[in-house]
Order: C-alpha cells, then structure tokens, then sequence
C-alpha cells in the first residue's frame, strides 16, 4: 500500500489503452445511428404510392322561391290597452242615511241600464213633497178666489158705468128742462150731484180692478215658483233611488247599507260596458304612411285581438280620434279605435278596461312591389339569385314590410329564383343545389305573417 500523500505518475501504456477504448464506443454509436438513417431512407424510398382524389367544389343546398311583382298592402301589428270609452262617477243626488243597496254594486260587478244601485230614505224627501203639493194646491184656490172677486168686481165696473151714463143722460134732460123753467135749479143739482157719485164709483171699480188683477199676478207667480218647487221636491224623492244610467262594470264601491251619504259623495265609479276604445301608439313614420295613402288616419279599420284563454277573441273596430297632444315619452302618435258594437253585442266575453291587445291595422299600399324573406337579402340591398345552379346578385331597394317579409324593387325580373336560406359563404358564383324548385311557388305565409311593425 502506498502512503498518502504520494504522487503516482501514469503510464504511456494506460494512457493509450483509455483512449482506444473511448474510439471503439464513437464508433459504435455513429454505426448505430448511420444504420437507422439508412434504414429509414430505405422504408421511404420503397414505399407504396396512394392515388391522390381530385379536389370536388361543394355544393350548397338551398331553398328559394320565384320573384313575383304584384300590389300588396300590408298590415300593422302594434299592441295597446282597452279603454273605457265612458267612465262615471256616481255620486249620491240627495244626503241622506242608505237602506238598501243593489246586488250588482260589488267591485267588479256588472250592471245593466236601470239597474239599483242605491235607495236612500225617502221619508224626509216624501214630506217635502206633500208640503209642496198643499202649498201649490192653497196658492191655487186663493187664485181662484182672487179671480172671482176679478169677475164679480168687472161685473160691478159694467153696472157703475151703465148708472154713470144713466145719470148723465138724466142730467142732461134736466138742463133742458131748466133751460124752459119747468125744473128747479135744486132738481138740476140733485141730479149733477148724482152723476159726480156714480162716476166716482166707476172710478172706485176700476182701481179695485187694477189691484185684483195685481193680486192674481202675484199668484201666479207664487204657483209658477210653488210649481218648481213641487217639481224640485220630487226630483229629490226620484232622487233617493240612485240607478245605473247605463250598462257597466262597477269599481271603486263606497256605499253600503246604514251609511249616511251627504250630496256629491262618491258611491261607486262605472265604466261603459257598452262602448269600447283601443289605445294604441304610432310612430311618425307609420301614421304618416298612413294618412298619406287614406288621406286620414280616421275611420281606418282596425282589428283587435285579445289573447284571453285558449283561443284569441277577435273584434273590429274602427279608428275614431288621435290623441289631441303628443306626448314626446310614448314616442309616437297615440291612436283611439272603437270597438263596433255589433262586435260587443256578438261577444261571450268582452275584454275588461285595461285588457293587453294585439291592434292590426292596414299599412299604405305599395304598388309592384315583390315580396321576399327578410333571410334573403344581405347587407342592405343585395340579394342572390340562382343562374345556371351558381349564385348571381341582384341589387335591390327596401321600400316596406310585409310582417317578417320585405317588400323589394330593383334588379330582380319576374320569374327568377331568389335564394331565402342564409349562407355566410354566399358570393357570387358560389355553387348551389335548389330543394323544392319542382314546386315553383313561394310558400304560403302563416297566419298573421301580413302583421308587423313596419319602420
């Protein structure tokens, strides 16, 4: 063993050796790695070759319908609110304690014209009238007395003046007689004296006259004014009984039997059930569309949809007035239409005030126009039509709206094929497969497709 420390010098020979044995594994490596090379090279030189396919162009396959220009007018959906056309509130006639109320005044009930509502105690209302019946019946008696008294005192006017002219002619014979000396002067004095008497009487008569007569206006008076008060009297006993001026529905009840009600006091409010108003908005752009094609929005037809239960209830009304002010919030021109009241009478069930509907009204005419899918067109005036199973464009202008359909003039000719199914590839050129051509017809639309809110 060698001691620590001590320095071993190594040998040529060992030196060599590690060296021949780090050549011998290089070599080896590169041998491995140069044989996989070729290996590989080998495999890919001598492999089989796979027929390449022909790249195939796709086909699209789509929908279209023919280009038909013909007249449409379509329809306007908006939605609104049924309206009461009339709503009253009644309110007690006379004060008074209530004792008896109607059985329909119930929130919600309904009531038909001349219904109960209310009855007031009539007692006080039924003595006020019997005071002014006496008191027209007293005025009317004491009239009739005045007036005989009228006729006796023209009775003894025509006597007085008929003893006057008695007298004077008397008088008249003694003034002669005096004129001869047959008479005295005392008989001619009796005589003047008598005839100054009787004049004074027909004097006294016809001012008697004048006062009765007076006294009868008078009367007359007091029975034109005792007249109205009878009438005022009974208008107040009618009055106490408070019934439905019309049929209604009922809200707002505030009346029951023992209640004192004072005049003016709000019983209960009623709203028409016999005429119906649709409120409805408008923009700008569709009420002067309209007003421009009718000349007035006014008597357009109008039909109402109310969406109640399984089936919707349909009525037709009419537009009867628009809104006095426009009101910038709504954003729009508010319409009424009233509901005919054939359609009210015919109707199971009405739709209450305040009720959701559906509005249809009809839209301006467009003349030769064609009617295609809001699908077909691209951008804003592009559309696509089928030519020689390759995709053409077509130029188009939107001049309307027929529901979810687009009313369209422009580049399309009668009879051509405009594709409806969207395709993002679409261009011009793009190759197509039409399904459905065979039939050669635009499909029918669905129901209510006419309706939309056209811009």
């Amino acid at each position: 063993m060698k001691p620590p420390g001590e320095i071993t010098a190594a040998t040529p020979s060992s030196l060599a050796a590690r060296l021949a044995r780090a050549g011998v594994g290089l070599a080896l490596v590169v041998a491995i790695l140069g044989g996989a090379a070729f290996a590989y090279i080998y495999l890919v030189e001598t492999r089989p070759e796979v027929p390449r396919r022909p790249p195939v162009e796709r086909v699209w396959a789509v929908e279209t319908i023919p280009v038909a220009y013909t007249d449409h007018r379509p329809s306007l959906v908006t939605y609104g609110t049924a309206a009461p056309a009339r709503r009253v509130a009644m309110r007690a006639l006379v004060s008074g304690e209530v004792v008896e109320v109607g059985p329909a005044l119930r929130e919600g009930g309904i009531v038909a014209e001349g219904d109960l509502l209310l009855r007031i105690d009539p007692f006080d209302y039924e003595g006020a009238v019997t005071e002014a019946r006496a008191n027209l019946a007293e005025t009317r008696a004491r009239l009739v007395e005045i007036e005989a008294e009228i006729a006796q005192e023209q009775d003894a006017l025509a006597n007085a003046r008929t003893q006057l002219e008695i007298a004077r002619r008397d008088l008249q014979r003694a003034e002669a007689l005096r004129g001869r000396g047959t008479i005295s002067e005392k008989a001619v004095d009796d005589r003047l004296l008598l005839v100054s008497q009787r004049s004074e009487m027909v004097t006294q008569r016809e001012n008697q006259l004048v006062v009765y007569r007076a006294r009868a206006e008078q009367q007359r008076a007091s029975l034109s004014r005792l007249e109205w008060r009878l009438r005022q009297a009974e208008r107040n006993l009618a009055n106490t009984t408070l019934r439905a001026p019309f049929a209604a529905f009922i809200s707002g009840v505030d009346a029951e039997v023992g209640r004192f009600v004072g005049v003016n006091d709000a019983v209960a409010m009623l709203i028409d059930a016999t005429a119906l108003d649709v409120r409805f908005v408008l923009s700008d752009a569709e009420f002067g569309r309209i007003a421009d094609d009718a000349g007035s929005v006014i008597g357009r037809p109008v039909t109402v949809v109310w969406h109640a239960g399984d089936a919707p209830r349909s009525f037709a009304a009419t537009v009867e007035r628009v809104t006095a002010e426009i009101d910038a919030a709504r954003g729009g021109i508010e319409v009424f239409a009233r509901i005919s009241d054939d359609a009210l009478r015919s109707a199971a069930l009405l739709p209450r005030p305040g009720a959701f509907v559906e509005v249809s009204i009809e839209d301006k005419a467009y003349r030769d126009a064609a009617r295609i899918p809001a699908t077909a067109i691209y951008g804003t005036d592009t559309v696509y039509v089928v030519m020689d199973e390759r995709l053409a464009p077509r130029r188009v202008a939107v001049i309307g709206r027929a529901g979810s359909d687009l009313l369209v003039r422009g580049e399309l000719v009668e009879g051509e094929r405009v594709v409806v199914t969207r395709i993002t590839e679409a261009g011009e050129g793009l190759k197509v497969r039409e399904q459905g051509a065979e039939a050669g017809e635009m499909p029918a639309p669905v129901a209510g497709a006419e309706g939309g809110a056209g811009g």
